[in-house]
């Protein structure tokens, strides 16, 4: 039998967080949340769920399920939809910003130490030693979420097809997710057995619902949003987003640069399905090869600075922003930065629409079984995209001077296989092996050269 003093602390409801509190908790957030999107998602769900009970273990997998169905990274898109359940409009601007800003200003400093000391041999000697890491941690991520999302031969069929496609033909990440939802959809249609759910909430409910804020029986914001409402709200974000493009067009000296800038980081944050690292292949590629912002070495070089920082890794996206604007000015730091700041606008930008606008009517679909296994296949996608991006780019690190067996870097082929074994077969933290990367990098340099 319960007693009345366990009934009482089984069944007393916590009270609403003030936003003071709230406030502090998203400070703290953005300059904690290291560990990539699984990271920040564990940091959120001990702290929310598990110590403040601020949201029931069935909200916040429910509310990430969400997110996941959205564009964008999906651990912002987390922190905003619980901010903005927890205190309105405000708190979901408060949580998604705090959430990018701290990184956004520690890429900012390293950019510009990379810029002004880039060609310095120690400086030149650490980003060799971190370049190798970077490959094995992309590899890393493309065996977990291979492992997740790769569930019937199906799932690997259509991740071949999609490495197929961009490797061999090099057709754009847009028309590979595009082409993958209609044949989801048409193969959802004629063989729907042969199809595997996506993440589900898997009953995970809690015994206790009652002791949350936000639980399974509280109403979530904007679920009766009238669809007016709604179209002024895009209306309000289309025009906020207009705003730092017109001052462009009155102020700057070179607009074309600016627009396409603008626009492509624009595209890129529309099109994410499937988290961080969906985008940063077509962002790597195409900002390399054809816009010709920035150099690959350059490319990986800012995968390792965005390592080294809390937030989402699609913040190095900014780097390629500052790059990008430094190049085309002829060395301007200035320039750069405002290209980091405008990058950093038109990537997280969208995931505050998603949330306030799309967050309600994507909600109505919650437990489609439909949507969720074709973003299963979008997913399995997503894994050939990231094969791709690590060939791509591990090309000349593993072959500097061209593909032939003769002209490998056996210095760097070791390194990548010590840190690989290192984080998967040890769980070494991967800001542990940055530091022995460029340790190593250290030491290559000035002993064995």
């Amino acid at each position: 039998m319960t007693t009345l003093k366990n009934r009482d602390r089984n069944v007393m409801p916590q009270g609403k967080p003030s936003f003071k509190e709230a406030l502090k908790f998203w400070f703290k957030l953005g300059w904690i949340s290291f560990g990539g999107t699984a990271g920040h998602i564990n940091i959120m769900h001990e702290e929310l769920v598990g110590q403040k009970k601020w949201i029931s273990n069935s909200r916040f997998f429910h509310a990430l399920n969400l997110c996941m169905l959205l564009p964008g990274p999906e651990a912002q898109q987390l922190a905003i939809y619980i901010g903005w359940q927890l205190h309105g409009k405000k708190g979901g601007l408060i949580a998604g910003i705090l959430f990018v800003l701290p990184s956004m200003f520690i890429l900012l400093l390293l950019s510009v130490l990379y810029v002004a000391f880039g060609n310095q041999p120690w400086m030149f000697a650490m980003f060799n030693g971190f370049k190798p890491a970077v490959i094995s941690i992309i590899i890393v991520a493309l065996l977990g979420i291979g492992k997740k999302a790769l569930h019937t031969r199906l799932h690997i069929l259509m991740c071949a097809l999609a490495f197929i496609c961009i490797f061999f033909f090099n057709i754009s990440m847009f028309l590979i997710i595009i082409g993958t939802i209609l044949l989801a959809v048409l193969i959802q249609r004629l063989w729907p057995a042969l199809s595997a759910n996506r993440i589900s909430e898997n009953d995970q409910t809690s015994s206790n619902e009652e002791t949350f804020y936000f639980n399974k029986n509280s109403v979530a914001r904007g679920t009766n949003t009238p669809n007016s409402k709604s179209l002024k709200q895009t209306a309000i974000f289309a025009l906020i987003w207009l705003t730092p493009l017109l001052l462009l067009y009155f102020l700057s000296i070179d607009f074309p640069f600016w627009k396409d800038l603008s626009l492509f980081f624009t595209q890129t944050a529309l099109f994410t399905i499937g988290g961080s690292y969906t985008v940063l292949p077509y962002v790597a590629q195409f900002s390399v090869s054809k816009l010709n912002w920035l150099s690959k070495m350059q490319m990986i070089d800012g995968f390792a600075l965005a390592e080294t920082t809390p937030g989402p890794l699609i913040i190095v996206v900014c780097y390629v922003g500052f790059m990008a604007a430094f190049n085309h000015f002829s060395g301007s730091i200035l320039m750069g930065t405002i290209g980091l700041l405008i990058t950093t606008f038109n990537t997280f930008l969208p995931s505050f629409l998603f949330i306030f606008v799309g967050g309600p009517i994507i909600e109505k679909t919650h437990g489609n079984k439909t949507i969720g296994n074709v973003l299963g296949f979008v997913t399995a996608a997503v894994v050939g995209v990231i094969l791709n991006l690590t060939l791509f780019l591990g090309k000349d690190i593993i072959f500097p001077g061209g593909v032939a067996l003769k002209r490998i870097d056996l210095y760097s082929l070791a390194w990548i296989m010590i840190t690989l074994v290192l984080m998967k077969k040890f769980k070494v933290n991967v800001l542990y092996i940055i530091g022995l990367s460029l340790f190593f990098g250290l030491a290559h340099y000035y002993i064995f050269l």
